[in-house]
């Protein structure tokens, strides 16, 4: 495992909020988001085996870092008798319950995963002013196909742990759009970084 420079930070930061909300989840047997601690290390291990063959930038590591936390705070915190995921936290919507925490972990993790597949593709996908667009349509669906797999996830922690606050079919579908949303602003960012 190879760690870059600033990456030392980033990885103390890291293992210092698994092992307090590792700690949390046994305490409160919450035994959903200590299944999630495992995908999370494993992603840890997955990135630490690759890091000198991708060139992450601390910046995305910063940002994977802070969707790994919003994620475990969501399953941890009780805001107004309710689970900080279920909080919502601008009422957009009488029809839907948007824009709850959970779709905001959402936008902003799935954001960070389009920027980790951009980070992925981008060497090997030799890019000229007329490819671009190409680039962009695969380097969002890769982020996509992260969303996608999460909800594969999601829904398999609720065949093992039935009693989770996953939530059905709506929930799933709001999840995917939130995904959309951050794809398209990692998109942009993108673009920003590029254009000089």
């Amino acid at each position: 495992m190879h760690i870059k420079e600033g990456q030392w930070v980033i990885l103390m930061v890291n293992v210092v909020l698994l092992l307090a909300f590792t700690s949390f989840y046994f305490s409160k047997e919450n035994y959903e988001f200590l299944i999630y601690v495992g995908v999370i290390l494993f992603f840890i291990l997955l990135i630490g085996l690759t890091n000198t063959r991708v060139q992450y930038s601390n910046g995305v590591l910063w940002g994977l870092t802070l969707w790994g936390f919003l994620h475990m705070a969501g399953g941890s915190f009780i805001v107004q008798g309710k689970r900080l995921y279920e909080f919502i936290l601008i009422p957009l919507s009488e029809t839907y319950q948007i824009l709850k925490f959970d779709q905001f972990v959402h936008i902003v993790g799935f954001c960070v995963a389009t920027l980790v597949m951009y980070e992925l593709l981008h060497s090997a996908l030799h890019t000229n002013h007329r490819t671009r667009g190409a680039l962009a349509v695969v380097v969002a669906m890769a982020g996509l196909g992260v969303g996608a797999f999460n909800e594969i996830i999601e829904f398999l922690i609720t065949v093992v742990v039935p009693q989770t606050g996953v939530g059905g079919y709506v929930n799933t579908s709001l999840d995917l759009v939130a995904d959309l949303v951050g794809a398209l602003i990692a998109l942009g960012i993108i673009w920003w970084r590029e254009r000089g």
